[in-house]
């Protein structure tokens, strides 16, 4: 599956993109705002996951510039024991330029597209940015505050959790027409 917005180009990751990936999350800034990669990233855990299958109602994306090719960072919509989450990363060069946001955007209309009605993400505390990023796309933070292990910190931290309706957002655009 493939999406395209303004800037961006959202695909799968091809097995030759693992040197690409490799270099934009083996920095430990990026990698300790994870729950899953662990630190050191090292080239095979960039290998495997440019090779790992991907579940068609699951998706995940490189983010790239449409027009450069230049992968910024990944996105993703996965299970997450009973929701369904999002989740991503944006190498370091390429903070501040809004590449999560609409990134984060795309996968929303992908996830509607799929039938996905509720999205859930969250973010260390430690990370407000991500916090920013979450609240600009609409998800709204649900109050909880909970230990989560990151295995790039190699132990817990508290983060924040957020959730959107993708229904209720539908059926208020409706409204208002």
């Amino acid at each position: 599956m493939f999406h395209r917005s303004e800037r961006l180009l959202l695909r799968p990751p091809w097995p030759e993109d693992w040197e690409q990936v490799l270099n934009g999350i083996a920095d430990q800034g990026v990698v300790r705002n994870l729950a899953r990669a662990p630190w050191p990233y090292l080239p095979e855990h960039a290998r495997d996951f440019v090779t790992t299958p991907i579940v068609p109602a699951f998706p995940r994306f490189l983010v790239t510039r449409a027009d450069s090719g230049t992968v910024v960072g990944c996105i993703r919509i996965d299970a997450r024991e009973g929701d369904i989450g999002l989740g991503y990363w944006i190498a370091r060069p390429h903070w501040g330029h809004g590449y999560a946001t609409e990134a984060g955007a795309a996968v929303l209309q992908i996830a509607r597209m799929l039938g996905h009605r509720r999205i859930v993400a969250g973010h260390f505390l430690d990370n407000p940015a991500s916090g920013r990023v979450l609240r600009k796309l609409g998800f709204i933070a649900t109050g909880a505050v909970n230990p989560l292990h990151s295995r790039g910190r190699g132990a817990e931290a508290l983060a924040a959790e957020y959730a959107i309706e993708l229904g209720a957002e539908i059926e208020m655009s409706m409204q208002a027409a």
